[in-house]
């Protein structure tokens, strides 16, 4: 009897743990997915930003959100590849920016994103930025 009490429960535990692995399996594909997708982002970003300014990506990305000629919308967008890059050197600028009030409701292309804003801080800070191990290192040539 109790040889085939073993035999069920084995055969119960089989299929949990083949969906459990293919449900982690899955959460690991949709990582590394968004993973690759940001890090094109950022690469866009910093090619879009050094054909304007001098330097290296952080660098051209700081001087795109200073230029107060350029739309709100690519100043937000160059303060969100900043948080991805996650170097420190944006942070001072970064800070200069962020007033600490975010609004229910902002648009990206008629102010500077407050919310943004404090994610890049954040980021820029040694805040946890998991998916950028995947593309960050390959960026010497961007």
């Amino acid at each position: 009897m109790k040889n085939g009490s073993n035999l069920k429960k084995k055969k119960l535990i089989q299929p949990i743990l083949f969906f459990g692995a293919v449900g982690v399996g899955i959460i690991l594909l949709i990582i590394v997915i968004a993973a690759i997708w940001i890090g094109s982002e950022v690469k866009t970003q910093c090619q879009n930003a050094k054909r304007e300014y001098v330097g290296d990506c952080t660098e051209a990305l700081v001087q795109l959100l200073q230029d107060e000629s350029q739309g709100y919308r690519a100043r937000n967008d160059a303060i969100w590849a900043l948080g991805q890059l996650g170097d420190r050197r944006a942070l001072p600028v970064l800070e200069s920016y962020y007033t600490g009030n975010i609004p229910p409701q902002e648009s990206l292309d008629q102010t500077i994103s407050q919310y943004e804003l404090r994610k890049a801080v954040n980021l820029t800070s040694g805040g946890l930025n998991m998916t950028a191990v995947f593309w960050r290192y390959g960026m010497g040539n961007w």
